[in-house]
């Protein structure tokens, strides 16, 4: 049977290239039957890394079988992946998240979790010498998405490891991680495309906080001011989204690249609340800014209450 390798719902570089950095190993290196697949379209930097490097878009799948041999990589939340992941077999989990809990799996598995700020960077170490041999594209993925979960090391989830693995990569490839870096943050800025609800949801986490169900948004981007000229408009979708995604409110932090500093919407007295609460932050109008706020992840998550 063919392993399917994916990760959440909202494919960014990251979830998108490790799955087909993974599918090509399982394939190439553990002679396993492997093909990477997405949950969704790619984000625009997601879509530019697969150009840039001549990868093809992987196939985009709803569900799983019953029985389906999987792979999860940059994720371990059933609710980031297929409604019927329980049901598959899910055979390893790759990932650089904290553990939510809640998979089911049918036997023992390979579960390997880092405190890493990407998932390359996780199977980078699990390949070991391995690497070496990896075709150019491959390795071109894996640099792509360190550069972009770190934001070209900006990131406070940045580790010397991270940074040393992206360095040798570049360095193997004859890539300047500067004009890379540009290049997919200029792709990653680009939404003109999208509406505000697919904006909403482009790269959105779902989380509950004090009993309160959020769906937690970061928009990365070195013009904030395209985002930003829009908030009436995205604040106004944010009723309808979250109603239609079962959620009691959508947060949206506009992270910007250059001045390292979010901004947070501010549609409500929630947010009000939660925003002073969490930040320490004094609102007054329908925006706020947060200084050096730069990762959901580490920071954002584990500053929510209310």
């Amino acid at each position: 049977m063919t392993t399917l390798v994916f990760g959440h719902k909202s494919p960014d570089t990251d979830s998108t290239g490790s799955a087909i950095v993974w599918a090509w190993y399982l394939t190439n290196r553990r002679g396993d039957t492997a093909e990477p697949r997405l949950l969704g379209e790619p984000n625009t930097e997601a879509a530019f890394v697969l150009k840039h490097w001549g990868l093809q878009k992987p196939q985009i799948i709803a569900d799983v079988a019953e029985g389906q041999d999987v792979v999860i990589v940059d994720t371990n939340n059933p609710a980031e992946l297929p409604p019927s992941i329980n049901d598959a077999n899910i055979t390893a989990i790759i990932d650089h998240h904290m553990l939510v809990g809640g998979l089911k799996t049918r036997t023992p598995i390979n579960v390997v979790m880092r405190p890493l700020a990407c998932t390359a960077t996780v199977m980078h170490d699990i390949m070991g010498d391995d690497v070496a041999g990896l075709p150019r594209e491959i390795k071109g993925a894996m640099l792509s998405c360190i550069l972009s979960d770190t934001l070209q090391f900006r990131s406070p989830t940045t580790t010397p490891h991270d940074q040393a693995v992206a360095e040798k990569l570049a360095a193997d490839l004859g890539v300047s991680i500067p004009e890379l870096a540009s290049k997919m943050f200029e792709a990653k800025s680009d939404v003109s495309a999208f509406s505000d609800a697919e904006l909403l949801r482009m790269d959105s986490k779902e989380y509950t906080v004090a009993g309160k169900e959020l769906r937690i948004s970061v928009l990365e981007t070195t013009a904030p001011k395209v985002l930003l000229d829009r908030k009436a408009s995205l604040m106004r979708s944010m009723v309808d989204v979250a109603k239609e995604d079962g959620a009691d409110q959508v947060l949206l932090f506009v992270i910007d690249i250059i001045r390292e500093e979010a901004t947070l919407l501010v549609p409500n007295d929630l947010v009000k609340n939660l925003a002073e609460a969490s930040f320490g932050a004094k609102v007054t109008g329908d925006t706020v800014v947060l200084p050096g706020i730069m990762s959901r992840k580490k920071q954002i998550i584990p500053s929510l209450k209310l």
